[in-house]
């Protein structure tokens, strides 16, 4: 998801959910600041680099993919972008690599996505706004692993755009390019993707990198081949799956304000209903940025303009904040949140490790 989603989209769950509109915003800022918070713009601000919730493109070019290195990578992108859904699964075929990577793949509605929610609650708007990237991602990001992985994150040239025309749906192919320098053109179905590397650990196959940027477009329907399945046909209706996302957050943070503990596969549908004929509308909307529609909503629905996602401003509020006071300011509270989804992720995800590790001793 982009910054449309992750920050506007978010502000009108949280002001749906009966969030004030400070809170709301902070909320929002958070959700979008995941995709931000780097090891150069922490270093840069002096904060602690293990709060890092995302790497550059400079960063991952420069990742080592040993084991150590590997574990890093996948501690960031596992634990802020491709939540694994269960961490139990157990694949049919493969080696002990490709279960453990296996387990790693991002889905909905997982124990550890209870648990994220669980754990932003009575932590602040900035915590919650994080558990809401999330969670979004969980739909977006679906069928991908947060590690560097050919056997689980590799796609084939079976790759088919489904849109709707006025003789019916039909099917256009999807065309790649390898230029990150180029623009995604939907209307020629024209979309950027890593190169192709054989290589398993290849920084190439981290995530959605082989299915380009489709995954984070709400109008894409597409039907698509995924390695970790041998192959066998998928099909992502972008449109639907961003319309649970949206009324799971809904729900979540009427949750995270004052409500019951969260549970899985229970979505705010009734408090969204008076909207979802024009978040429809908004979702199917065939455009790479559709941060004006979902400002514009989020505007109708709490009634106060929205100011614009400030990064620089985030950074300068915390600089400028005495050392002993620096928890007070935005970063200050996103930090510890930050830090401590991470440790929560990680840990469940060496833990299940070590129970499959004794399984497979004990079958010996």
């Amino acid at each position: 998801m982009q910054l449309d989603f992750h920050y506007y989209a978010t502000y009108c769950a949280a002001s749906l959910a009966g969030f004030s509109v400070s809170d709301s915003q902070i909320i929002a800022r958070s959700a979008q600041f995941v995709d931000c918070c780097t090891r150069a713009l922490l270093s840069r601000v002096g904060g602690p680099s293990a709060a890092a919730t995302t790497q550059m493109q400079l960063e991952l070019m420069d990742a080592r993919t040993d084991p150590a290195g590997l574990l890093d990578i996948t501690g960031i992108w596992a634990s802020f972008h491709f939540l694994p859904g269960n961490l139990n699964a157990v694949p049919e075929r493969g080696g002990k690599k490709y279960r453990r990577k296996y387990r790693l793949i991002c889905d909905t509605n997982g124990e550890l996505l209870k648990g994220t929610v669980e754990l932003a609650r009575g932590k602040g708007p900035a915590a919650a706004g994080l558990a809401m990237h999330v969670l979004a991602d969980t739909w977006a990001h679906r069928y991908f692993a947060g590690t560097p992985s050919l056997v689980i994150n590799n796609t084939n040239y079976h790759f088919f755009e489904i849109l709707d025309g006025p003789e019916g749906e039909k099917e256009i192919p999807v065309r790649f390019n390898h230029n990150p320098a180029s623009a995604d053109d939907p209307e020629k179905s024209l979309y950027t993707n890593t190169v192709y590397q054989g290589n398993e650990n290849s920084i190439m196959n981290l995530g959605h990198g082989r299915a380009g940027h489709l995954p984070d477009y709400s109008f894409a329907r597409y039907r698509y081949m995924p390695a970790w399945d041998g192959y066998r046909e998928v099909i992502k209706d972008n449109p639907s799956d961003y319309m649970h996302a949206f009324c799971q957050m809904v729900y979540a943070l009427q949750c995270l304000n004052g409500g019951d503990s969260f549970e899985t596969g229970v979505y705010a549908w009734e408090t969204v209903k008076p909207w979802r004929e024009e978040i429809n509308s908004l979702l199917i909307k065939r455009q790479m940025d559709a941060c004006e529609d979902w400002k514009s909503l989020g505007e109708k629905i709490s009634g106060i303009a929205l100011p614009d996602f400030d990064l620089e401003q985030i950074q300068v509020d915390y600089m400028e904040m005495a050392e002993e006071n620096r928890e007070n300011t935005f970063l200050g509270s996103f930090i510890p949140a930050a830090l401590a989804q991470k440790a929560m992720v990680t840990g469940q995800i060496d833990a299940a490790e070590k129970r499959h590790r004794r399984m497979r001793h004990d079958k010996k």
